[in-house]
């Protein structure tokens, strides 16, 4: 894509959206540096306790605070309909390194058309952000697609971690979708965050709701029982 396709894009059909849950330490850094590349950045937080919220608002970002915790799903949906963008770019509010060109890197496939949508996946960041990105890219939460394709995800605002929710309608819509590495970008791990027990027992909560997607799913098509019908 030309230079001028590009900042024809940038000027009011992107945004960036970014869900945050007790994110003050690292989420005003993420806003700044996708100010750079797009005006128009949204950050959700999520019932946050903390400053993330004023931390988000100071550093220019538009800021929709949820008044309790929802979950991840929620406040991607909420945050998608805080703009009327159409494309955008996902990112995760605990980034560390995080660059312009890290963002030209992940919206260049889809903004050409190559992809419906592009996924991110660590490198050179850090040996446990980058083995946990690549065991399970498909958890990423860096992606860059159309607002309103996403929008359209079934169950996304229901899913406290929305990713395979997001997984299971790339592969059922035919949607062309890809990974692209981002060098020397990481995260801050969530026993860093919580402390090493807390950290683990969040992160086990979190794969666990991440297994049981497929029976959640089963359940919301399974038809009513007779007799039991909406009428």
């Amino acid at each position: 894509m030309t230079s001028a396709r590009m900042r024809t894009v940038l000027s009011g059909s992107l945004a960036v959206v970014i869900p945050a849950y007790n994110e003050q330490d690292t989420v005003g850094d993420v806003v700044r540096v996708a100010l750079g590349f797009t005006p128009d950045v949204v950050v959700v937080s999520d019932g946050s306790t903390d400053a993330t919220a004023a931390q988000a608002a100071r550093a220019g970002a538009h800021v929709v605070a949820l008044p309790s915790n929802a979950g991840k799903g929620a406040a991607i949906h909420a945050g998608l309909e805080a703009t009327g963008a159409t494309f955008v770019v996902l990112l995760d509010a605990d980034l560390v390194g995080l660059t312009v060109e890290h963002l030209r890197t992940l919206t260049e496939p889809v903004l050409s058309g190559e992809l419906d949508m592009a996924i991110g996946i660590f490198s050179e960041g850090g040996f446990m952000t980058d083995f946990g990105n690549r065991m399970t890219p498909h958890l990423s939460g860096q992606r860059a697609t159309r607002r309103a394709w996403l929008l359209g995800v079934p169950r996304l605002p229901l899913e406290r971690w929305p990713e395979p929710a997001i997984t299971y309608a790339l592969k059922n819509d035919n949607v062309r979708w890809g990974y692209v590495e981002l060098p020397r970008l990481s995260q801050v791990m969530k026993e860093e965050k919580r402390g090493f027990w807390q950290g683990v027992l969040y992160r086990t909560r979190m794969y666990l709701d991440l297994l049981t997607f497929r029976r959640r799913r089963k359940q919301d098509a399974q038809p009513d029982a007779p007799g039991h019908g909406s009428g």
